[in-house]
């Protein structure tokens, strides 16, 4: 396991915070709280810092990686500069997400787990965001939350996104 730690020390005492949540014992049960803590802080999770993670909650890097592999929320591939997770799901589908789907790949020249030309963009597909009462549902970076995306939408939130 790795010994370079990656993170800043408000990351691991953050991480600590999450790890005092569980008993002695069980410190790696706080490993998706840490991996979201470093994707939070690198804006991805390399295999460097998923080792760090590892190292750092005492744990086995395969262990880590299973997890991290297997949420969709965590990215293991640099993402552009902003990350557009948008809900498929049936809800969703249900209230024109298809249709945002396809108007966002047409606009973007790219398909889901794909970055722009610009690095701008990264559009990844997502399971339910608990916002059913407000599908279509894209979340920024994993941080901000926009429902009732539709097509009509699209263009007006790519505009604004690449005037930030």
């Amino acid at each position: 396991m790795s010994q370079t730690r990656m993170l800043s020390a408000e990351a691991y005492d953050a991480i600590d915070k999450e790890v005092a949540k569980y008993p002695p014992n069980r410190k790696q049960s706080a490993v998706m709280a840490a991996l979201a803590i470093a994707q939070n802080e690198l804006g991805w999770l390399s295999e460097s810092a998923v080792e760090d993670v590892a190292s750092y909650l005492e744990m086995r890097a395969i262990a880590v990686w299973e997890v991290a592999t297997f949420y969709g929320m965590y990215n293991l591939k640099k993402p552009g500069r902003y990350k557009l997770s948008i809900c498929t799901n049936l809800p969703c589908a249900l209230q024109g997400a298809n249709k945002t789907v396809d108007q966002l790949k047409a606009l973007l020249g790219i398909d889901f787990n794909e970055t722009d030309l610009d690095g701008l963009l990264t559009l990844k597909e997502a399971e339910c965001m608990g916002a059913c009462g407000d599908a279509p549902v894209v979340i920024i970076n994993d941080r901000e939350m926009r429902g009732k995306i539709g097509v009509e939408d699209v263009e007006k939130l790519l505009e604004e996104l690449k005037a930030r």
